[in-house]
């Protein structure tokens, strides 16, 4: 389906990386003297992606990106060829990889960064050819892990180092020029440059990097009264903006930024879903419904369960690599940069597993309870979703054919009681003959547009969802009222992978199926969803006005206005 495509990996890094079984995480019984298992295991993981993406380095010494590295589109480009540098240094710095103290290695990351050096621009900032050019946010997320890579490369003892490091060190000094003026374009984006200064000042002190960081700073962290940022970004931003306060506060002794990343990650235990995945139906940015688990928020749940001794952040960190494995690889730098983060978790408590919990700033409501869940949202042409173990509903979307804008969605998820109401209200006019003192003398329509047009032979719509709990599962009720014989379709879209019964599937159209009666059910991995009663009184699935549909399974009921339907999930 491809409004929730599942994200695989978590940096440019690693993006090669095969995932693995989660069984390096199984608690340690020894004492930790060196390096925990669960580390070595990712040190290992970052071996074979370092051996994957040296593939990419453009070795001809006649070729203008000479040391540069490609992206999976064959554009060489300063992100992947960072990302040789950060894998590198990770490898070089470990004692357990295969690549400890490689000079080779080094040889080819030192021919990376004459290729950062020389295609940096004069002002220090580099492109994002995917959308950014001369961009300042984008220096600043390289500049970050960069940074990290020299403490590591420097901390190595690798023969032959100080000639790389000088060319990484010309690269991150002209960054930090350009950190120091330059302009943004995201929320998230005045932390980046924040984060990549403070490291830029651990270990080249500059009043100008504390200055420029403190006019960020004094615009305040945008964080609501849910515990969310303005972003609302759950699988990318969020996690990012609690791993760039940590740094922040850290690097510039600010340990007040750090409660705003408890607040994130309090809330973000009630977006968890009973198989790991985190809720993003919410999110304002790119990440919108995408399907993923939680390996972003590992490292500020590991590092603020350690640092507080917080045991429901500690049983966050126990989810995650049960759940995410080690696509934990993603941020292996900060695990070796910090000694402190290779110490045993303290003892877990239990997470939230039965509630009901309303954001009414992110206009979500997240019903829990054990093993399904479900998400209401507002704001949005999929405004429910229900999960049972493995099987997925994701979303209901309801459309009529009324005038050709009858999608439904509602600005706001009002709680009623025990339930929760959505509300749409629709108009569709007819227009009279323009004002005869008015009327444009060429006849251009455009210029007698509907504003000023006299309206008659109105016609109204108005559609009702109220949602509510039912004694093992969800349900909910659609009615409308106003104009009548309107053909509408309710949607049930699943995740694919899984087995239908009770339903007819309908000809001609591509993983759809109707629900004329009775009860249907949905079955993935050993979970089955129930759902029902059906109704199908027509056969026209694509409504003039509604949106495309989805490439997943899809369940529709068919009416006619007025309508009055409950669906129970269970």
């Amino acid at each position: 389906m491809n409004r929730r495509k599942f994200v695989k990996g978590t940096t440019v890094a690693i993006c090669a990386l095969p995932i693995a079984s989660a069984i390096a995480f199984s608690p340690v019984k020894r004492k930790i003297q060196r390096m925990p298992e669960w580390l070595e295991a990712l040190v290992r993981q970052n071996d074979t992606g370092v051996e994957t993406i040296r593939k990419f380095q453009i070795k001809d010494t006649a070729n203008p990106a000479f040391g540069g590295l490609m992206d999976g589109f064959d554009v060489v480009n300063p992100h992947t060829t960072s990302a040789l540098i950060q894998a590198g240094a990770n490898a070089l710095s470990s004692p357990v990889s295969r690549f400890f103290q490689s000079e080779d290695l080094l040889a080819d990351m030192n021919l990376a960064a004459l290729y950062l050096v020389k295609t940096q621009h004069e002002d220090g900032t580099i492109d994002l050819l995917s959308t950014n050019f001369h961009s300042t946010p984008d220096t600043g997320f390289l500049v970050k892990r960069l940074v990290t890579a020299y403490t590591l490369i420097q901390k190595s003892g690798t023969k032959g180092s100080e000639k790389m490091l000088s060319n990484l060190k010309t690269f991150l000094i002209r960054g930090g020029n350009a950190l120091s003026v330059g302009g943004i374009h995201t929320p998230n984006h005045r932390w980046v440059v924040c984060a990549a200064l403070a490291k830029l000042n651990t270990l080249w002190p500059d009043p100008k990097y504390v200055a420029r960081a403190e006019q960020w700073l004094g615009e305040h962290i945008d964080m609501d009264q849910d515990g969310q940022y303005n972003e609302k970004s759950t699988f990318i931003y969020s996690s990012l903006t609690d791993r760039l306060l940590i740094t922040v506060a850290n690097g510039f002794n600010k340990p007040e930024l750090l409660d705003s990343v408890r607040k994130n990650l309090d809330m973000t235990m009630f977006y968890v879903h009973p198989n790991g995945e985190i809720v993003t139906d919410a999110s304002g940015r790119q990440d919108k419904a995408l399907i993923g688990t939680l390996e972003n928020y590992y490292y500020p749940y590991r590092y603020l369960a350690l640092k507080d001794q917080n045991g429901a952040y500690a049983a966050m960190c126990q989810m995650i690599e049960k759940t995410a494995g080690l696509k934990i690889g993603g941020f292996l730098d900060y695990y070796l940069a910090d000694q402190t983060l290779w110490k045993e978790l303290p003892a877990p408590k239990p997470l939230p597993v039965n509630y009901v919990k309303t954001f009414p700033n992110s206009g979500l409501v997240r019903i829990r309870r054990g093993n399904w869940d479900s998400t209401l949202i507002a704001n949005n042409p999929a405004w429910f979703t229900f999960m049972k173990g493995n099987a997925v509903l994701q979303g209901v979307r309801l459309a009529s054919s009324f005038f050709g804008k009858g999608q439904f969605q509602s600005e706001k998820l009002d709680e009623k009681g025990k339930s929760w109401e959505l509300i749409q209200t629709l108009d569709g006019p007819y227009f009279q003959p323009y004002p005869k003192d008015f009327i444009s003398k060429d006849g251009d329509w455009e210029k007698m547009p509907r504003l000023f047009r006299p309206v008659s032979e109105v016609q109204n719509l108005e559609t009702k969802v109220l949602i509510s709990e039912t004694e093992n599962g969800m349900q909910i009720e659609i009615q409308t009222t106003g104009t009548e014989r309107v053909p509408l379709a309710v949607e049930l879209i699943f995740r694919p992978g899984g087995t239908f019964s009770g339903l007819i599937q309908i000809e001609n159209a591509k993983d759809s199926w109707m629900l004329k009666d009775g009860t249907g059910s949905y079955t993935f991995n050993g979970d089955t969803i129930s759902f029902g009663p059906g109704i199908g009184l027509h056969k026209n699935i694509a409504l003039r006005g509604a949106l495309p549909p989805v490439e997943a399974p899809t369940v529709f009921l068919t009416a006619f206005t007025p309508f009055k339907h409950t669906i129970r999930f269970s």
